[in-house]
């Protein structure tokens, strides 16, 4: 979400098929043939063992934090069993927690391996002169932390499944960072250099997984006609620019209607979305000729007049949004709601937050996405 992105500058995001991390079969998929297993991009739309693959996903960014106590793993197992239950086939989760509690990465180059943004201030601490969070795209010292912790992670030997991460089908890609900003440079160039650069390093080491930056969608200087599509102000990225780098296979968007056009009717919020979903699928599939795919999107339940009949609503249209789009060649495919949580995690709850078990009617909205989105892969002419 937006409202983490200051904290969360240093991230990197993890894909990965629930089916296979659930029944175990990564490991088989993988020894049977190298090129099965992964999911691949074939043109404008994704493939899984060579046939289309689309999709219906959610987020839980908590994971590996939460796995880090052991008393509290069952939570991610009743995610897990109901995520499954549901039909939900990808989940996006953080690969990184850096300093503080549970920390994956407790200082430059020392890993918890329990666990498994802090960058400017360790190279404050080091000596460099940092002016800023922005920095983080520009200054050698913090980059070269940024690409320690992506190989520490992308290579990590993972002792239960017996092969490394980037040689693990369980992984559908990997994500740059987590919705990046830079309020020093708003046409996008200078976040655009960085994806280049990290996108370039990350597949030196593994060539074998998707990898995508993990962008809002907001459009920049290099085609600024599209710059009245977003939602009245820019972040300094370049939607365009940046997805057409080559080492980036798929590109994403994010849509919080509610936080972006903040006191606006939700009419006039739905107007939009379907304005900011139709543009970038449009460009997907004629400039970029890459798969998209709605990373995060929900509804608040801190919004004024909030229902879970309102939220449902929101929910089926665009469900049906993303149906229609996929139809289309696969170029669409598929999304990830933001973000599925357990029983007794009430210090996590952004007011996006669902439990599957005591949601029976959002529950059924998702469940019907995944079943239609799986039917429709055996019937898109890709």
């Amino acid at each position: 979400m937006a409202s983490f992105q200051r904290k969360i500058i240093s991230c990197i995001f993890v894909f990965f098929l629930l089916s296979l991390a659930i029944a175990g079969e990564a490991r088989v998929l993988f020894e049977n043939n190298a090129n099965e297993g992964f999911v691949r991009v074939n043109g404008a739309h994704f493939e899984l063992n060579r046939s289309t693959f689309l999709f219906n996903g959610f987020n839980s960014y908590w994971l590996m934090h939460v796995a880090a106590e052991p008393s509290e793993r069952y939570k991610v197992t009743e995610v897990f069993r109901e995520a499954s239950s549901a039909g939900l086939s990808v989940c996006r989760t953080w690969a990184f927690c850096d300093g503080g509690d549970r920390a994956l990465q407790i200082s430059p180059g020392v890993y918890d391996e329990r666990v498994f943004q802090e960058y400017a201030q360790w190279a404050r601490n080091a000596g460099a002169l940092i002016n800023g969070e922005d920095d983080f795209y520009t200054n050698y010292m913090i980059k070269d932390y940024y690409k320690n912790h992506v190989k520490k992670v992308v290579t990590r030997f993972n002792t239960i499944t017996g092969m490394t991460y980037k040689d693990d089908s369980t992984i559908m890609a990997w994500e740059l960072m987590n919705e990046p900003r830079n309020q020093a440079d708003y046409s996008g160039n200078t976040v655009n250099e960085w994806v280049q650069e990290m996108a370039s390093y990350v597949k030196s080491l593994d060539n074998k997984h998707l990898l995508e930056i993990g962008m809002e969608g907001f459009y920049g200087d290099s085609m600024s006609e599209r710059k009245p599509v977003n939602p009245g102000y820019q972040v300094g990225t370049d939607f365009i620019s940046s997805h057409l780098i080559k080492e980036i296979d798929f590109a994403t968007i994010h849509a919080y209607t509610d936080q972006w056009l903040s006191g606006q009717s939700d009419d006039a919020q739905m107007t939009f979305m379907q304005k900011w979903m139709t543009s970038h699928w449009q460009d997907a599939k004629s400039i970029l000729k890459k798969p998209l795919v709605l990373t995060e999107f929900g509804k608040s339940s801190r919004d004024p007049g909030f229902s879970q009949n309102i939220r449902d609503a929101f929910m089926s249209t665009i469900y049906r949004s993303i149906y229609s789009f996929a139809k289309d060649g696969g170029v669409m495919g598929g999304s990830l709601i933001w973000q599925l949580v357990a029983q007794g995690m009430d210090n996590y709850d952004d007011g996006y937050c669902i439990l599957l078990g005591q949601n029976p009617s959002t529950a059924g909205i998702i469940t019907g996405q995944s079943h239609a989105m799986t039917s429709l892969a055996h019937l898109v002419q890709a």
